[in-house]
């Protein structure tokens, strides 16, 4: 008897499935948020706009302040 051989050519393609734009939406709304939110805590978060009390989140963000060509010193 002949065995079976797995052919991967006689197998259909498989077709990518689009997603819609109204499911995919609030995916990017939240993302934008969240790359905002990360922008100001890069950006600004320091002196009289500062959410949180004293310098470590200026400290730990220190480096990509310097790196995004943002002002610190």
């Amino acid at each position: 008897m002949a065995e079976a051989v797995f052919d991967p050519a006689a197998q259909p393609a498989a077709e990518p499935t689009p997603i819609p734009l109204r499911e995919l939406l609030p995916w990017v709304v939240f993302g934008g948020l969240l790359l905002l939110l990360a922008l100001y805590f890069v950006g600004a978060e320091e002196g009289a706009t500062s959410l949180v009390p004293g310098m470590y989140v200026h400290e730990f963000v220190h480096d990509g302040r310097h790196l995004l060509g943002f002002p610190c010193h």
